[in-house]
């Protein structure tokens, strides 16, 4: 099978694997906190291998949550505890994050943080109250490094949907989507878009620094880093015309929720004749819906956007990657009554903006406190993966230091410059944010978890430290926080 513009590069790549996996941490961490809820579990999640069947002529082995990818859409109440009881069958110690919920350390699943490790052919029971409302999922949090096996490369990601405590909608009904890619190997970088976003304002100093440390890389000769790249991509675990469609009716409204489960990837969503009105991102409602041609997803990202079924026949809602979709990055979406071969028009060029998302005074509050951080690459410094630094300092995963200290109660400002041209999907545990300037352009009142910064540029954003604990921050993509990319706010 041609792979086009992800043509990947085998040779020489897989010998640096076992040099290059990062070390577990010595220590465990401590033990939960909670005591143990007795009777029956609300939800139970067991790790295991199984099966994915992504097209009759595609099945592949990998790890699953319950036997399924995705994994059991879980729907929680706000403000109502539930109790989780968390089977690991692999000879593995796993870790499973909730990933944009504000919870103790204890349960949040990351071990930097403290979480206890689900053992090997053991079980955690843990408890929590879910929240905030909406959007969320959850997955493995374990660092694969060069083992495209483990962590996200594999099945280990499901949907969960907060439901409010007041909240009627404006929609006829839900569908749930879960985007992932399947088969990684190691290539010599690509082209994945990265003219996107907007603004587009770059920082001269920025690019001069991340241009200067690569072309001396380069005139040492060294390779570009390792990437990685995929062969089967999927929608809620299928390919592109071997699941069943989205059905609907003319008149419909249609509360699309999707998750970038990806363990790498941007993704792009569009749908011909229709657009997308966008009511929340990252599970929070956003100040000023917006209808769009097109969705555009860093690596964990979650939209709500609602789609008016006025547009009558069968199309291809799918990646804008011609490469991509055509390796399985899509979905059929059929209108009652209609038959035929599903349609793909490509929608004109369109720019992805937070800030149209916010509202119109773009005043955000004044901080407390800004938190400046830099980041930057050795290129191929790490037997061939990329390095990446914060404010000059790597993420050691055996000493697990924090770098930032907070004080309880007091907001922060996030000031972020990427002095490389890879667009990062920047994610804090146990709190949310609120986006106060995109490459030079104020905005407020867009709350996140995920939001990606575009190369060369500086994103600024604000938080409460309204949940003790260390946190951890990182760059969602995985080979970049695996290789460097993460850090540790504690609060004093």
């Amino acid at each position: 099978m041609s792979i086009g513009r992800r043509e990947l590069l085998r040779g020489g790549g897989m010998a640096a694997l076992a040099a290059a996996l990062p070390k577990a941490a010595q220590a465990q961490p401590a033990a939960s906190s909670l005591a143990s809820p007795q009777g029956a579990a609300d939800s139970t999640i067991r790790i295991g291998s199984g099966l994915i069947e992504l097209a009759p002529d595609r099945i592949i082995s990998t790890t699953l949550y319950n036997g399924q990818f995705p994994g059991p859409l879980l729907r929680f109440r706000e403000g109502r505890q539930v109790v989780v009881d968390i089977q690991n069958d692999t000879d593995t110690p796993e870790q499973l994050h909730w990933h944009g919920q504000t919870i103790a350390v204890d349960v949040d699943g990351a071990a930097e943080e403290g979480t206890p490790f689900i053992p090997a052919h053991g079980m955690r029971r843990i408890a929590f109250t879910p929240g905030p409302a909406g959007l969320r999922f959850y997955h493995s949090h374990v660092t694969p490094g060069a083992d495209l096996t483990k962590g996200t490369y594999g099945g280990e990601v499901g949907t969960v949907y907060i439901e409010p405590k007041d909240d009627p909608g404006r929609h006829d009904r839900e569908v749930f989507l879960m985007l992932k890619e399947f088969q990684p190997a190691l290539s010599r970088g690509g082209d994945m878009e990265i003219d996107f976003l907007s603004p587009a304002t770059r920082i001269e100093a920025l690019e001069q620094e991340g241009e200067s440390a690569m072309h001396a890389s380069l005139a040492k000769g060294m390779p570009h880093g390792f990437e990685v790249g995929y062969s089967l991509f999927s929608i809620n675990g299928r390919m592109l015309g071997h699941g069943e469609p989205i059905r609907v009716k003319p008149g419909e409204r249609v509360l699309f929720h999707i998750v970038n489960g990806s363990a790498t990837e941007t993704r792009s969503m569009a749908l011909p004749g229709h657009s997308f009105e966008v009511i929340a991102l990252d599970g929070n409602p956003v100040p000023t819906p917006v209808k769009v041609p097109v969705l555009w997803f860093g690596t964990a990202e979650r939209i709500s956007a609602i789609v008016e079924m006025n547009h009558p026949g069968i199309f291809v809602m799918g990646d804008l990657a011609d490469d991509d979709r055509a390796h399985g990055m899509g979905i059929v979406l059929e209108y009652a009554g209609k038959s035929g071969k599903p349609v793909w028009t490509k929608p004109a060029p369109f720019k992805w903006d937070y800030t149209r998302f916010g509202k119109s005074d773009a005043t955000a509050k004044a901080p407390d406190e800004t938190i400046d951080m830099t980041f930057t690459k050795n290129n191929a410094a790490l037997d061939g993966f990329n390095q990446w630094r914060i404010n000059d300092v790597a993420f050691s995963m055996e000493r697990m230091d924090p770098m930032f200290h907070l004080r309880q109660g007091q907001r922060y400002r996030l000031r972020m410059r990427n002095a490389s041209d890879d667009i990062h999907p920047v994610h804090l545990h146990r709190h949310s944010f609120e986006l106060t300037r995109i490459a030079g352009k104020p905005t407020a009142g867009v709350i996140k978890d995920v939001v990606m910064l575009g190369g060369y540029q500086e994103v600024e954003v604000d938080f409460v430290a309204d949940n003790p604990g260390r946190t951890l921050f990182h760059c969602h993509q995985q080979l970049h926080m695996d290789f460097g990319f993460m850090a540790l706010f504690d609060y004093v």
